[in-house]
């Protein structure tokens, strides 16, 4: 019996949790997304060896294109739960499937130009070296979330085990 109480209680404590909560407490897509910015920028500033005042510029600038990418991600993210409504059947998400595999593929074009312009933005101040390490760490890490990468596989290994091997 005491297993089932410990899987009830957090259950029953749950709700007195989120209405403990600040009410100008940013959700947990926010933290999420701010601590990807960060792990990825400490990651970028350790591979290019940047100081600091290099550092908190490129952080200001993939803060900006971050800001810029994130309504294309949720336009791809709206589409694909329609898409996979419709997949499941439901008539009326049926309807606008060709609309919204159009909306995906215009959103990625355009998260593939922001990823473009964000290398530029990046690698204008910095020697080919450098650039070249920044071309190479955008492309590891680039469109996807830092905390996707740090999921483990069925191995147990994290993806940046995998890249090294």
């Amino acid at each position: 019996m005491k297993p089932f109480r410990l899987l009830v209680l957090p259950l029953l404590l749950l709700p007195l949790v989120t209405w403990a909560a600040p009410p100008d407490a940013p959700d947990a897509s926010e933290r999420v997304e701010k601590r990807s910015r960060m792990m990825r920028m400490l990651s970028l500033a350790e591979e290019l060896e940047l100081n600091e005042a290099q550092t908190l510029k490129m952080a200001d600038t993939m803060r900006q294109f971050d800001e810029r990418r994130r309504p294309l991600l949720e336009q791809v993210r709206a589409s694909a739960q329609l898409l996979r409504k419709a997949a499941k059947g439901d008539a009326a998400a049926q309807s606008q499937v060709d609309q919204a595999v159009q909306r995906v593929f215009e959103a990625k074009a355009q998260l593939t130009a922001l990823e473009r312009d964000l290398y530029q933005a990046l690698a204008k101040d910095l020697p080919p070296q450098k650039r070249a390490q920044l071309a190479i760490s955008l492309a590891r890490h680039g469109g996807r979330k830092e905390a996707n990468l740090m999921k483990p596989d069925r191995d147990g290994r994290h993806s940046r085990m995998r890249w090294r091997q």
